[in-house]
């Protein structure tokens, strides 16, 4: 397997930067990043992964990137070798992260794009890092990348994702569920409901991480996918 191709999906607001020090580490491997700003539902960012992917491929979701993977994995389970999900969920949103995709999503909407990675931000990271500016300004970036159109696209997938849960039974080949112990978005409580619901899983709770472990804790998240990898 260790020559198999990788498929990376990053997640809202983020760009292939998110994973920048795991595919510097895994250099040699073929890795494609998924296009998931350019379309406005789940299927279609999944229909156009697979679309432009291998023929097989082992493939890692971050957050909204998780949504993405779980629905490529409804759609074609025989092609991925290895599936790594990694601060996400299952479950839909509560009604009240819902209304919050909505406000930011009405922001973007009226001009004032600029303020939602600030607000965004504290949310993202391991709350001992809420003032690292280094980090700041690379998510701030990635977020200029992503831009206030395609922002609204991803929300709008997003806000019609089915519940996964009653599939993840059904997933098959090895899984690795990561989650940083301090994310306060997608926290390791969710990660363990899949951890209960796919047959063999692994689960990796990640020190001193929050919701974007791959830049927070970069050399812990690569010896996790050095080890599902392999």
């Amino acid at each position: 397997m260790s020559d198999t191709p990788l498929v990376l999906v990053p997640g809202l607001l983020c760009t292939q930067t998110l994973f920048a020090p795991q595919v510097a580490a895994l250099a040699g491997r073929a890795v494609m990043i998924a296009d998931h700003r350019s379309d406005a539902t789940l299927e279609a960012i999944a229909d156009r992964l697979l679309d432009a992917a291998p023929e097989r491929f082992a493939l890692a979701g971050l957050s909204m990137g998780g949504y993405v993977a779980m629905a490529a994995m409804r759609k074609a389970p025989h092609r991925v070798t290895r599936l790594m999900l990694l601060d996400t969920a299952a479950r839909p949103d509560t009604p009240e992260q819902t209304q919050n995709r909505r406000r930011q999503m009405a922001l973007a909407d009226a001009g004032r794009f600029d303020q939602i990675l600030p607000a965004l931000f504290p949310l993202f990271v391991h709350e001992n890092r809420e003032g690292d500016a280094a980090l700041k300004a690379i998510c701030a970036r990635m977020a200029e990348d992503v831009g206030p159109d395609a922002f609204i696209r991803q929300q709008e997938a997003i806000l019609a994702r089915p519940d996964a849960r009653p599939k993840l039974g059904e997933i098959a080949c090895p899984t690795t569920i990561v989650v940083g112990e301090g994310d306060r978005l997608t926290p390791p409580d969710r990660a363990r409901e899949m951890h209960d619901l796919i047959p063999g899983s692994r689960l990796e709770v990640i020190a001193d991480a929050g919701h974007l472990p791959t830049l927070e804790t970069p050399d812990a998240i690569t010896r996790v996918m050095r080890d599902w990898l392999a």
